[in-house]
């Protein structure tokens, strides 16, 4: 059982207030928040180490080095895989998803067919939409059903030889929906497709094993993991980041370079062009330190738990409709109020101290599905209580009453 209290007093943030009431922060899925021992991994790389890496032979450049590549291999044993330099380190799941869709540009014909899901978020549609643009590829779509699933056996239908790449995310972030990737992959591969799984929303609930999974491309964002922003990764295998061309020119990712002609350097260095977020790089290796010491299992349990209550609570609330309700689906929920507009509830729960996203939360093709304009989504987190929960009643509530 995980010592809720003791958790929070990790994070700073959690005990300011807003609009004077204590912060309950339920926008998780968007951001997560920071603990202080990666805020003081921040502040220790810019007061005692703050230097390039890979360039110097000096101490400090030595040092920064280090710890980069030391964060390298965490993140590489934390989603196993075989091989450090299968872990390209990004500004996050938005630029790892692009290097993919760029690189696939010189690999796909007129004709080949991609498959992406009805679930996506926008980072996982527009660029493939954009490779499709530039090769005359199709891109086909898993559609969803009511209760925000994948319906499978369309997906299988949509399979052939001339399926050359599928997409999806692990999880929705606007659903919570926990989608049957495994399968996804397994029947990808059966054709001979590549598969990249969008695994943003699920690296907060569960510890991915790439190795495990088969899985040819996963991405995702240190800001979801209790890191900073502007950081993230891609995992690729060997033979595919060998296959794809660099992403973009520039210093680090060369071995040799003339006016005649350019050499690239090897993996993973051939997609790191420049400058990286070297602090952010490192502060996510200490982000993914802290949430393995409070450990992935504890964590899905209790925030199973906090759905579960979460969910009953809501649904007391005459006139609520809950969107998502896979029976496998992590700590989100996204509902609306009678007819009442999502953004005119958040403005009302915020001015409680309360922390919820509203809109159609970067995943239009969703919320076209269910005819709406958006959601108010509540996303937990390990650090969140019931009690938070209970407060979030009483202001939907109170927002019903005022707008009804």
């Amino acid at each position: 059982m995980l010592d809720v209290q003791k958790i929070r007093e990790d994070f700073p943030i959690l005990t300011r207030e807003v609009h004077g009431k204590p912060l309950v922060y339920f926008d998780n899925a968007a951001t997560s928040q920071t603990p202080q021992v990666v805020i003081d991994a921040i502040v220790d790389y810019y007061s005692n180490y703050n230097a390039n890496i890979h360039r110097g032979v000096h101490t400090l450049s030595q040092e920064a080095t280090d710890a980069y590549e030391m964060a390298r291999k965490k993140v590489q044993k934390h989603f196993n895989a075989t091989h450090t330099h299968e872990i390209i380190l990004t500004s996050g799941t938005t630029h790892s998803i692009n290097i993919i869709a760029t690189g696939f540009t010189s690999l796909l014909s007129e004709g080949d067919e991609i498959i992406v899901s009805a679930l996506e978020h926008h980072s996982n549609i527009v660029p493939w939409q954009m490779l499709c643009e530039r090769t005359g590829a199709i891109l086909k779509v898993i559609p969803m059903n009511e209760d925000g699933e994948l319906v499978m056996d369309v997906y299988d239908q949509l399979l052939s030889n001339r399926t050359k790449l599928v997409f999806t995310n692990h999880i929705s972030n606007a659903l919570g929906t926990i989608n049957p990737i495994e399968e996804i992959i397994e029947k990808a591969h059966s054709v001979g497709a590549a598969v990249l799984i969008d695994g943003a929303q699920a690296c907060p609930h569960v510890k991915p094993d790439v190795k495990a999974l088969n899985v040819d491309f996963y991405v995702a964002s240190a800001h979801k993991l209790c890191g900073p922003t502007g950081v993230g990764m891609l995992y690729g295998k060997e033979e595919w980041l060998n296959k794809l061309p660099p992403y973009q020119g520039g210093g680090e990712m060369i071995e040799q370079v003339t006016f005649e002609k350019t050499t690239y350097a090897g993996l993973p260095h051939k997609f790191e062009a420049g400058t990286p977020n070297i602090c952010g790089g490192i502060a996510f290796g200490v982000a993914i330190d802290y949430m393995n010491s409070i450990g992935f299992d504890n964590i899905a349990a209790y925030e199973n738990e906090l759905l579960e209550y979460g969910t009953q609570k809501l649904l007391e609330i005459e006139g609520l409709k809950i969107y998502g309700t896979s029976k496998n689906k992590t700590s989100v929920i996204s509902f609306n109020l009678n007819d009442i507009h999502p953004y005119d509830v958040g403005t009302i729960v915020d001015k409680l101290g309360i922390a919820v996203r509203t809109g159609h939360h970067c995943a239009q093709p969703i919320m076209d599905f269910y005819k709406i304009p958006g959601t108010v989504r509540a996303s937990f987190s390990f650090y969140n209580t019931k009690e938070e929960i209970d407060a979030l009643v009483e202001a939907v509530k109170k927002a019903k009453m005022m707008l009804s």
